[in-house]
């Protein structure tokens, strides 16, 4: 074991399909057209010289190492900005070369620190292994430095007005401009491939350093800690923290991120146990190299202090916690279901599954449910986030998934986004989106708030659809309309492709005039030129593709709003080649996972019904149980049922529902008149305080398994240390499965991979050694699709003809009026996830310390309300009181929160109304006021104590007394 060393080829890979054949150092080579001399010699073992280079970026060209010679040409260019040309004679090592490196790299060294022993670099510098690689062995012009390196001149001891002073402010890595040789690699990172535009270079010549922002230190600037620059930094100018603290790592292992969707692949670079940073892997295919602040930084909370790690129970949620050993936790919680069942019947429990458990772990949860409880009382997740994802995309194309990879993005003509905040919730993703809208293409937003992607530098949205919340079908619909009247559509596809007489029946139903876009402006508020000019750029740009989020799921009209985008994209035959389809950008990393693995309680691995006698003989045959063929409770059933009486225990696996599920009050009172709460978690969450029983889980460092991402790619997750608690969390529902008498006996995920494959087709090819050959693929993985599919509905749907559905646009009972004249809407920030458990419990604190309400200056205004005052928001579910952020990225009559934080807890304004077909909450439209506040609304007074009690741990003494 030790350090995966990635090749840098110095620039990056040509796509061109012709071939050109050339000479380097004798050797015959043969690359794509437009390739760089310098990556044409990597890739045939000769390594040039270079300190500006990287293959991250563009070509720059400004270090002046990597020249070289090139026959029937004058000069010495440089390698990497210098394409290859058929039956080039390239010399890389001649005296000439050699003299004019040696004589770039005194330059350089003249003006740096000579501390390379003491440097966290130290083994990790470019700038020293390329002061080796041209034999630098003196330096003719000194040490002593013109501009950097030392705070007070040599000699006289004056103070160096031109030196540096470090700059600290950041939580995770340090700037040091006495060490920065100007090479612009982390200017051109944080441009091309993050898109921020935070970097500069100021100054000329001698004075020439690396600025963030207006010379602002890094926590003031737009900089927003993607990592980009470290990675980029080829000496200790930009260094991680933990290195320096830590020192270099010694081996390193392949995992993925357990944060959102996105699903980027990571190198957890260690020494013995401990990790020292988590590096971007460049071979992983939903990251390409890239990460954001949460996955590149935000892993402290795996050793936080705050982790449990020994099961506990109590009898009472107000008795203090009683630390146990497994052996009786898992005894206690079998008896405690046995003993419901016997008294209640079979269907008085149920489960929870993670979204932020692998497949594996997921997949274990629901058949103990399924094959231990005896029914179908299991959900997920995703009930409250993309539950209308699953159906939408089911109903009119046959799948419950995103057709597209997210390398999809790079062909794209038009980007339509919808409800999705990708800079924030998604922001390697929105990377390369950025990447892709600065190299031409469009962008269309619609959302009610002025997300980051309408006006960045160098990015600006085409067309802005603020429209109000709750009326997304409408503006749908409207645009349907636009394609339909205009004849805009694709008549060969449609016929092709889709139900011809459908079609004509969608047609005739969106061409009614109440969907024109004149009409729809009364409801959305949405200009009706906007809404037709938009139409037509999604109808017309070339590929269009559609990439949403919760502000279209989290609706009573969730899933009609999924079908409008479907028909949308068959409308106008943007489906099925790369660079157009329906793409749900997925919240949290698994709940891809966890919706295929089986989580719902009508379906079975692979989006099967329960009533499908076939299916059920499948599972029937492999678990040796008679399996319950009707539907089991959804979250919100069970909840209801807890009240009734008829509904008494359930295992939550790594999900808090007081937190996360809407109508606070209402979750609150199911789970306190359960008999038996099992919270298995890595904190003492907020619904651990109506908990009986704790089992500690484990971090996605201490876990062998698979996650699947947004793009339906199935990725590895590896180990690189040992559980704190002792047992991975497969390993806790194994064991308490055998609890329950159940006969399970996995030694390893890799086993229960193999049971998915044998019971779930779209699953069937996979198994840990493809993965471990392919880095990664995306189901369906079959016999038809041996490697995965990328993108899915070629050449046809899944499910036969693409199925047009009309989208009547039903205004949602939640109104506002005058007692609640507001409408809140919610969402997330770039430096917290979810509800907050883990990055809470890290340095991301610094940019998110509590959840603010956004306002628009005319409300405000209104009200007598300045930033950053307290206020109070009332629904008629409950109140809460936060802070104001007065501003106008949010519409007049619209404001907006975050929900990271529980002593806000948001959702407890948040009501109990829903999708028709999904339950999945209304969390996007809520009626509310908004007034000036000088306290705590008395709920969060009460919660506050409730939990203080609730989390109390005995000491082993107290608890044997």
């Amino acid at each position: 074991m030790g350090l995966i060393t990635e090749i840098d080829y110095g620039t990056p890979k040509s796509d061109a399909d012709k071939d050109v054949t050339l000479t380097i150092d004798g050797f015959s080579v043969t690359v794509p057209e437009g390739t760089s001399i310098m990556r044409a010699a990597m890739e045939t073992g000769i390594q040039i010289p270079k300190l500006c280079a990287t293959d991250m970026v563009d070509a720059f060209g400004s270090c002046r190492l990597c020249l070289v010679e090139i026959e029937g040409r004058n000069g010495t260019p440089s390698s990497c900005t210098t394409p290859v040309a058929p039956d080039m004679v390239v010399k890389t090592q001649t005296g000439k070369l050699k003299d004019i490196r040696r004589g770039v790299m005194e330059l350089y060294i003249s003006d740096h620190p000579l501390d390379c022993l003491t440097c966290a670099a130290n083994g990790d510098c470019e700038l020293q292994d390329m002061a080796g690689v041209v034999g630098l062995r003196d330096v003719r012009y000194g040490y002593d430095g013109e501009n950097h390196v030392h705070a007070r001149r040599a000699g006289d001891g004056a103070e160096n007005f031109r030196w540096m002073k470090k700059d600290e402010s950041n939580p995770y890595f340090t700037y040091d401009p006495s060490k920065c040789i100007v090479c612009s690699r982390c200017v051109r990172a944080c441009e091309e491939v993050q898109g921020t535009f935070a970097l500069t270079i100021e100054g000329r010549g001698f004075e020439s350093r690396v600025s963030a922002g207006m010379h602002q230190p890094f926590i003031e600037s737009e900089c927003v800690s993607c990592g980009a620059c470290v990675q980029a930094c080829p000496t200790a100018t930009l260094r991680e923290k933990s290195v320096i603290e830590i020192g270099q790592p010694e081996h390193s292992v392949v995992t993925t991120c357990a944060y959102c969707g996105v699903g980027c692949s990571f190198k957890a670079e260690m020494r013995g146990d401990e990790l020292v940073r988590m590096m971007p892997y460049k071979d992983g295919k939903a990251n390409r190299g890239h990460s954001c602040v949460k996955g590149r930084f935000a892993w402290g909370y795996a050793t936080h202090k705050d982790r449990i790690l020994n099961p506990m129970v109590r009898d009472k949620i107000t008795d203090p916690w009683r630390e146990v050993s497994w052996e009786e936790a898992f005894a206690h919680v079998a008896g405690e279901f046995r003993r419901i069942q016997y008294q209640y019947g079979k269907g008085a429990i149920g489960g929870i599954t993670s979204s932020r458990c692998t497949n594996e772990e997921t997949f274990l949860v629901q058949k103990l449910i399924r094959q231990g409880f005896g029914n179908n009382n299991v959900d997920t997740c995703a009930r409250v986030c993309h539950s209308p994802t699953g159906y939408g995309l089911k109903t009119t194309f046959g799948t419950s998934a995103g057709t597209q990879d997210f390398d999809s993005v790079e062909h794209t003509d038009v980007a339509l986004v919808i409800g999705a905040n990708p800079t924030d919730g998604h922001p390697v993703f929105a990377s390369r989106l950025k990447k892709r809208l600065r190299a031409g293409a469009k962008l269309i937003v619609i959302d009610p708030r002025r997300i980051d992607l309408v006006r960045q530098p160098h990015v600006e949205a085409a067309h802005h659809l603020p429209l109000r919340p709750g009326t997304n079908v409408a503006v749908l619909t409207a645009l349907a309309h636009v394609i339909v009247t205009e004849g805009l559509f694709d008549e060969a596809f449609i016929r092709e492709r889709c139900d011809w007489s459908e079609f004509e029946d969608f047609a005739a139903f969106a061409a009614e005039p109440q969907h024109s876009p004149e009409e729809v402006e009364k409801v959305s508020g949405v200009a009706a030129d906007t809404i037709r000019a938009a139409a037509r750029l999604y109808a017309t740009g070339g590929n269009a593709a559609i990439y949403y989020g919760l502000g279209v799921t989290e609706h009573s009209q969730g899933s009609t709003t999924v079908m409008a985008i479907a028909n949308l994209a068959m409308l106008t035959g943007n489906i099925g080649r790369p660079g157009v389809g329906v793409n749900p950008l997925r919240g949290q990393n698994n709940v891809q996972g966890a919706c295929d693995m089986g989580s719902f309680p009508h379906e079975l691995p692979g989006y099967r019904h329960m009533s499908d006698d076939a299916t059920r003989e499948v599972f029937e045959a492999v678990w040796n149980v008679a399996l319950d063929p009707e539907p089991g409770l959804r979250i919100p059933n069970m909840l209801d049922a807890a009240v009734e009486g008829t509904f008494r225990g359930i295992y939550i696996q790594g999900e808090d529902i007081l937190q996360s599920d809407p109508d606070t009050k209402h979750v609150a009172a199911g789970l306190a008149a359960m008999d038996c709460v099992v919270v298995h978690d890595l904190f003492l969450n907020e619904t651990a305080n109506y908990a009986h029983v704790f089992l500690p889980g484990s971090t996605f460092l201490e876990k062998d398994g698979t996650f699947t991402n947004a793009e339906r790619r199935i990725n590895r997750v590896r180990k690189v240390m040992a559980p704190k608690n002792g047992l991975a969390d497969w390993e806790v529902t194994q064991r308490l499965a055998q609890a329950m008498g159940l006969d399970w006996a996995y030694t390893h995920p890799a086993q229960v991979m193999d049971e998915i494959a044998l019971t779930t087709p779209s699953f069937a090819g996979v198994d840990y050694d493809l993965l471990e050959r392919e880095g990664s693929v995306q189901w369906p993985c079959n016999d038809k699709a041996p490697t995965g599919t990328p993108v899915m509905h070629i050449g046809g749907f899944v499910r036969g003809k693409g199925k047009f559905i009309r989208t009547d646009y039903v205004a949602t009972d939640e109104k506002s009026g005058p007692r609640f004249p507001l409408l809140l809407t919610t969402g997330r920030i770039l430096s917290q996830y979810n509800v907050g458990a883990q990055t809470r419990r890290t340095d991301n604190v610094v940019w998110h310390s509590e959840d603010r309400l956004e306002i628009h200056p005319h409300d405000a205004e209104q009200r007598g309300l300045r930033d950053g005052d307290w206020v109070r928001i009332r629904s008629r579910a409950g109140e809460t009181t936060l802070r104001a952020l007065v501003t106008d990225r949010v519409a007049p009559g619209v404001v907006y929160t975050t929900f990271h934080h529980p002593d806000t807890q948001a959702n407890v304004v948040t009501t109990e109304f829903s999708d028709w077909a999904t339950n999945c909450p209304e969390y996007k439209v809520t009626a509310v006021q908004v007034s000036p506040s000088n306290g705590p609304s008395d709920w969060q007074v009460e919660y506050e104590e409730q939990a203080r009690l609730a989390r109390r741990i005995a000491r082993p003494l107290e608890a044997a007394e």
